[in-house]
């Protein structure tokens, strides 16, 4: 049995291949390896993906023991900082299970250099989603993962092109770009630039009324966007948000979009561990580092 691990906004999700389940982010920090037996028993578990924040001090699918500050560069930046995802990737670590830690994209990952503009692309399970989406749709798609943020990716060949993070483009119910009220704010020592991009989303900015049309917009956008560089690829959403906006993005960009659940993350990180650990040595265009 394979296990993906996700690290998202506001809960970690685990899947394995045919259980799954998640705790708050806040719950898991009580984690333990022991845990696992939910999906099946732990002695069965025959290599696990973990990810962690922004992924962004590594370019490698690699061996958990290989990561060094847990794949980061920093624990200061965009989101906030619980202490849940900490506990799950030490317990993993600290396992003897065979593990390997996704990367997230920046500007060290071999996507498209004209994306490096900007130092982050986005955050590992990002990866784990687009993974398991180009399973089922084929090798040229673009994901838009919309909830707390919204995070579009590329992927073309079967390889990744680049994305658009949280803090650059579209907003998600949370999270967002910094606009100019924003800078001002900081500038007056209001707020840090993390709290303004933890109150840049869609509830803090629109009225109710038309916050998942403004999401829906955005999302569109960030799609019609990266089809500029891909006109063949087809879209999908995901992410707790994707079946609420599906409608409105189909309608602004005059096409179907498929749309897939909050567990998709996590499955997909458990197919990265499935095909790496049976000898895979690329997934989407990352190298694998055992």
């Amino acid at each position: 049995m394979f296990i993906g691990i996700d690290h998202g906004t506001t809960a970690m999700r685990f899947a394995g291949e045919a259980r799954e389940f998640k705790l708050s982010r806040e719950a898991a920090k009580g984690f333990r390896i022991a845990d696992l037996a939910r999906i099946c028993p732990v002695d069965e578990i025959e290599g696990i993906a973990v990810c962690y924040s922004m992924g962004d001090n590594f370019s490698k699918i690699t061996c958990i023991g290989k990561v060094q500050n847990r794949g980061l560069v920093s624990r200061e930046g965009a989101g906030k900082h619980i202490g849940g995802g900490t506990r799950v990737f030490d317990e993993v670590a600290a396992s003897g299970i065979p593990a390997i830690a996704i990367p997230g994209l920046h500007r060290g990952s071999p996507t498209d250099p004209r994306f490096k503009a900007y130092s982050h692309q986005t955050s590992p399970e990002k990866i784990g989603i687009v993974y398991e989406i180009c399973h089922d749709l084929g090798d040229d798609v673009i994901v838009s993962d919309i909830s707390s943020n919204t995070v579009t990716l590329l992927i073309s060949g079967g390889k990744l092109v680049g994305a658009f993070d949280a803090c650059i483009f579209a907003p998600g119910m949370l999270h967002g770009a910094l606009d100019v009220d924003a800078i001002r704010k900081i500038d007056e020592g209001i707020c840090t630039a993390n709290e303004a991009f933890q109150h840049a989303g869609v509830n803090f900015s629109v009225t109710e009324p038309e916050r998942m049309r403004t999401v829906a917009m955005f999302a569109a956008m960030e799609c019609a966007a990266m089809r500029l560089l891909n006109p063949r690829a087809v879209v999908a959403l995901a992410g707790s948000l994707a079946p609420v906006v599906a409608p409105e993005v189909t309608a602004i960009l005059g096409s179907n979009v498929a749309v897939y659940d909050e567990w998709c993350a996590s499955r997909g990180c458990a197919r990265i561990a499935r095909d790496v650990f049976s000898g895979s040595q690329e997934i989407l265009g990352l190298g694998v580092d055992l």
